[in-house]
């Protein structure tokens, strides 16, 4: 098992360039099972995710190959639409592939996710509103057991909270569905925009798309056909690079970036005291002459990132003042709270808030990985520590980010990718 050491504190500099964004890649990898023809595209971001859903594609009895960060699949072949437990289990978007394999051959089996260590993530909003659109749905030993051998039919689906997986689940359902569809309180994250302008060239009519309403006119079965389109750079990512900016008091410029899709952090790192300059597709942070606290309270998009909660707390630990950081999406995401003040952060929680004293001088320690974005903050939290960090159950990096420690090697901090 591989672990990262970082000698801190570092001072960075340069530039790098982003990758394509894994939230939109998987839903798009899904999405090519409603096409019967190869689908090129680029982009795609070389991470464990992508191999995982890759593997499961295998299985279904897709021809694909993956290289230099361009998939070319057909799905022509499929001739399993069984999503079994050991690939589902290692990877809740996985659900994904229960819409498209619905709507385009009637029939799917797709095993529940359990648990999922940042919080309850229930499915019941994609069940209830394949069932809204006529589909027969049981829970069989662990599997959801979907049946629409009639095809699904075009309604009113008004859904209950955001969801993004769950917005994408249907959206590509409604896609091949008989008639129209309404969808009703939609997620409005880039991801699920991308999707929706994809299929939209691929011959499905969207109206609506980039809102929180859509009507989607179904194909009734009719499989679409996809043009080459590249994945969209990966925000999180681009915020992660940003933090790892501010935190070390440096200057970096992003490559290959969405400063649209980044408001809401730009805007939190604006009232940390940092300065950040866009043009088209180029993103430079300027630090704080001192970072300031600051207040962030996740949300839905446009809103704050859940996604990012975990590296801001990381940069309140420098930020002069209290910082207040409220999570309101998910009940158990301040897992790297306890890694953080092993650091030495001072953080007290009441509930669903974490209130940061800071400056605080961290001290490199050993901290441990729970999950993608706290893997994330611990490094930042490296980078501005004194003495060395080890950062331990790194395969949960590996699902999200690409050559992260070669990244931040290029851009001067002393980090190692080693062997336990």
């Amino acid at each position: 098992m591989d672990y990262l050491s970082i000698t801190g504190p570092s001072r960075l500099g340069g530039e790098i360039s982003i990758a394509g964004a894994k939230n939109a890649a998987l839903p798009l990898m899904a999405a090519t099972l409603l096409c019967d023809a190869p689908v090129v595209i680029n982009n795609i971001p070389d991470v464990a995710d992508i191999r995982t859903l890759l593997k499961l594609f295998d299985k279904l009895g897709s021809k694909f190959l993956f290289e230099d960060h361009t998939l070319t699949i057909d799905n022509e072949a499929v001739n399993n639409t069984t999503a079994t437990y050991d690939i589902v289990k290692t990877m809740r978007a996985s659900i994904l592939v229960l819409g498209p394999l619905l709507a385009r051959f009637g029939r799917c089996e797709v095993s529940l996710p359990g648990g999922c260590a940042i919080g309850q993530r229930p499915i019941d909003l994609h069940l209830k509103a394949l069932e809204q659109m006529g589909a027969i749905i049981e829970i069989k030993n662990g599997y959801v057991v979907a049946t629409a051998p009639e095809g699904l039919q075009g309604t009113r689906i008004i859904f209950d909270k955001i969801t993004v997986t769950g917005s994408e689940n249907i959206i590509m359902a409604a896609a091949l569905a008989k008639g129209k569809s309404e969808l009703i309180n939609v997620a409005k994250e880039p991801e699920v925009v991308q999707l929706c302008e994809v299929l939209h060239a691929a011959g499905v009519e969207i109206e609506g798309i980039g809102g929180d309403e859509l009507i989607i006119h179904g194909t009734d079965r009719e499989p679409v056909c996809f043009e080459e389109f590249s994945i969209i750079p990966d925000r999180i990512e681009a915020g992660t690079y940003l933090c790892a900016a501010a935190i070390t008091y440096s200057s970096v410029t992003l490559n290959h970036v969405r400063p649209d899709h980044l408001d809401a952090v730009t805007a939190k790192l604006h009232e940390a005291g940092c300065r950040v300059e866009s043009d088209e597709n180029t993103m430079t942070l300027y630090p704080a002459a001192r970072l300031k606290a600051f207040e962030i309270s996740t949300t839905e998009y446009p809103g704050f990132p859940t996604d990012m909660q975990a590296q801001f707390m990381a940069l309140a630990t420098q930020a002069e003042g209290v910082s207040i950081i409220e999570e309101r999406l998910f009940e158990n995401r301040f897992m790297h709270v306890s890694e953080l003040q092993r650091l030495g952060a001072s953080i007290h929680l009441k509930g669903h808030t974490a209130t940061l004293n800071g400056p605080i001088q961290l001290l490199g320690a050993d901290v441990m990985a729970t999950d993608l974005r706290a893997s994330s903050a611990l490094v930042l939290g490296g980078l501005a520590a004194s003495g060395v960090t080890n950062v331990h159950r790194i395969y949960h990096l590996d699902r999200g980010y690409e050559a992260l420690h070669e990244k931040l090697k290029c851009l001067g901090a002393k980090i190692e990718r080693l062997k336990e």
